[in-house]
């Protein structure tokens, strides 16, 4: 089997689903709140050097074999006192949030779990330690994976539903869905709305998340410098797609990432602050914990399995599709050899991809397309021996019931188009009624062949496009 690319840039298509939030909410608004202080790099915790990534040390670099006392106290911040602020802003505000909780942060923060607990904060799994996954071994990770799970469920009671380890490998999402037993994961950013991918047999829900309306942007370059700063973009990005709900009924998700240690800060949480007021002055809005998108996604929107063409076998697909080009299996078969991935699981995807095998053949055998096709309301059509697609393309313009005056008009027509261009008049006859046809046909017959070859073969494209479109979508 050829090489698949794997990556998806479909998605949703040109028409995201309507995800019909609750209460006909046109934004879902949705606060993570990172607690990772006690789960950093740390030579306490058995790593090999200091913590370097999300302070505010400028130029941050790990300290190998030695504890940087500066770094763990301002990740001690987070735990001291920026939590118990951000615990008191969303508690008054009314609003729940979901925990991305690394599990040896958590079991060294007993009070702040029990805080969380009373909230009514969803806590999810951050993993084991918040470290770089990138080099770990797919065997190491996929044991962090399992000990994060036995010790979160160890230290709050329950096992987490949600899955975030952001940090991650290649691995990370797939060894997450075969471990089993997350309602989602989260290690993308890649749609305002939650998704189905498949992984082996299971069917994982997947919530993006964001890391631009993230406060992690105050530890970055570029990034915020005020709380303003964030607070701006903020609203900025609520405002655009509370517009977009309310203009094309297709309400979005804006998730919002937030870290005890960064946001925390008195001159930064101000501008969160704001962003909050801005969000509740507004009707339509819901502010979910993630596991409730995970739980109205399941529900409203569960997914459907089908044949996928990429994932197809050869004789399967040129069986499926070997009649989109009129009795032309090669187009197919030319067109799986392609570099097909999940954009391809679609009609305009694999349309593409068999007008790319059909452009690319010669002339003589684009010809050959041309003249497998039949003629319009032709002998074939009469005899009742056209194909499925061809009789069913035919009768929804009317052309299985033409007068005799008809017939004899459009079986002259045939007979002059084809001594003149050497192949039958072809048109894409969903687009068409009789009248427009005999138009066409009128018409065209009078183009040189060169003119009348293109057109012909734009023809053949556009009926095959009409095809795959009964079939995929």
């Amino acid at each position: 089997m050829p090489d698949r690319y794997t990556r998806d840039m479909r998605g949703h298509g040109p028409t995201p689903p309507n995800p019909n939030w609750p209460k006909d909410a046109k934004i879902a608004v949705q606060f993570v709140l990172n607690y990772e202080e006690g789960g950093e790099n740390c030579v306490l915790h058995g790593d090999a050097a200091s913590e370097a990534f999300l302070s505010d040390i400028p130029g941050a670099a790990q300290w190998p074999g030695q504890r940087h006392w500066n770094m763990e106290s301002i990740y001690e911040y987070g735990a001291r006192a920026g939590f118990w602020r951000l615990h008191r802003l969303f508690t008054g505000a009314g609003i729940p949030v979901t925990i991305y909780g690394v599990a040896t942060a958590l079991a060294r923060s007993p009070e702040q779990v029990a805080a969380m607990q009373d909230a009514g904060w969803e806590i999810a799994s951050h993993g084991l330690k918040w470290v770089e996954h990138k080099d770990m071994p797919e065997d190491e990770e996929r044991a962090a994976i399992a000990e994060a799970v036995r010790l979160h469920t160890e230290v709050v009671g329950t096992p987490p539903r949600g899955w975030y380890t952001g940090r991650c490998s290649e691995n990370t999402v797939r060894l997450v869905a075969e471990h089993g037993g997350f309602d989602y994961i989260s290690d993308t950013y890649d749609d305002d709305l939650p998704y189905w991918t498949e992984i082996g047999e299971r069917d994982q829900l997947i919530i993006p998340y964001t890391l631009e309306a993230n406060d992690m942007r105050f530890a970055t370059a570029p990034g915020w410098v005020t709380g303003d700063d964030f607070g701006d973009y903020l609203i900025d990005a609520f405002d655009t797609l509370y517009a977009e709900g309310q203009a094309s009924d297709r309400p979005s998700m804006m998730s919002v990432g937030l870290h005890c240690r960064l946001i925390g800060r008195p001159g930064k949480i101000a501008g969160l602050r704001r962003f909050i007021d801005h969000i509740q002055r507004h009707d339509d809005v819901w502010c979910p914990r993630r596991i409730e998108i995970a739980e109205h996604w399941a529900t409203h929107h569960p997914h459907k399995r089908f044949e996928r063409p990429s994932q197809m076998t050869r004789d399967r697909f040129v069986e499926l599709y070997g009649g989109i080009f009129e009795h032309s299996a090669w187009v197919a078969e030319r067109a799986f050899e392609l570099e097909l991935g999940p954009a391809h699981d679609s009609a305009v995807g694999l349309h593409n991809a068999l007008c790319r095998a059909f452009r690319t053949a010669s002339g003589d055998e684009r010809l050959g397309v041309l003249r497998a096709h039949p003629d319009l309301a032709g002998k074939l059509a009469a005899a009742g021996r056209l194909t499925a697609e061809s009789t069913s393309e035919q009768a929804s313009a009317g052309l299985d019931m033409l007068t005799d005056q008809q017939r004899m008009t459009f079986t002259q027509l045939n007979t002059d188009y084809v001594a003149k261009h050497g192949f039958p008049f072809i048109i894409a006859v969903r687009d068409h009624d009789k009248a427009s046809i005999m138009a066409a046909f009128k018409r065209r017959i009078h183009n040189d062949r060169a003119t009348e070859f293109a057109e012909a073969c734009r023809q053949v494209e556009r009926i095959a496009a009409f095809r795959l479109m009964d079939l995929l979508p």
